[in-house]
């Protein structure tokens, strides 16, 4: 069934919004998830002003990081300032001068989110960074269902368990891939965070199989 706003919204909003489920059932083996992993580098951490300048994605079917399917956009911004962050992420504004259209990336970037489960880390920045974009162009935003490698290592690590004092942040990055064992590949680019993230996703799953001493199901994450 189609409801009268989904008329109005173009494709491949449409197709998307129609494709995408809020919710994923909890019984919903693991294995059984369209799980799409994200990461963008920004010219800064105010949602309201800062654009992306990179995004990247890459899909895990079935326990397998599905390198044949990861994508990634440079974005065009015009006069993109020379901030703090540049000495982070070193993208230039030259780079980002010869970029994609954003409209054009989300373009590209909704069919791959189609049904998908979101997996990123600290991914909660990155999902409003793309949510601006899309009511920029399209006055919506996404709604897929999120997984926070953050939130999920505190359920599957000792060293980051939820200690009940107030002010107990999620673990970095680089946290979490050191207790992990995880190298981090191409840190603070889109796409070498996007993979690092991918690999830590699964493992910590397997950390938290070893845990409930079963195959997991959507109900086990920390879905949002």
């Amino acid at each position: 069934m189609r409801w009268w706003w989904q008329k109005e919204l173009p494709e491949p909003v449409r197709s998307y919004r129609e494709g995408t489920p809020r919710r994923v059932p909890a019984p919903t083996p693991l294995d059984e998830l369209k799980l799409v992993v994200i990461d963008s580098e920004c010219t800064g951490f105010d949602i309201a002003k800062d654009r992306m300048l990179s995004l990247a994605l890459i899909e895990v079917n079935q326990g397998q990081i599905q390198l044949t399917k990861a994508a990634s956009w440079m974005l065009f911004q015009a006069g993109s300032p020379m901030t703090s962050a540049v000495s982070v992420h070193g993208i230039l504004p030259a780079e980002t001068a010869e970029g994609q259209k954003e409209i054009s990336v989300l373009q590209e970037l909704l069919p791959r989110l189609t049904g998908a489960v979101i997996v990123g880390h600290h991914i909660g920045f990155d999902l409003a960074m793309i949510n601006a974009a899309m009511k920029r162009h399209y006055k919506t935003t996404l709604c897929n269902p999120a997984v926070d490698t953050g939130k999920l290592a505190m359920l599957a690590l000792d060293a980051f368990a939820k200690t009940g004092y107030p002010g107990q942040r999620d673990p970095g990055l680089d946290e979490v891939c050191a207790q992990c064992g995880v190298v981090p590949f191409a840190r603070h680019t889109a796409e070498g965070d996007a993979y690092t993230t991918a690999e830590l996703f699964l493992v910590l799953c397997a950390h938290l199989r070893r845990r409930k001493k079963r195959d997991l199901q959507a109900k086990d994450l920390p879905l949002s």
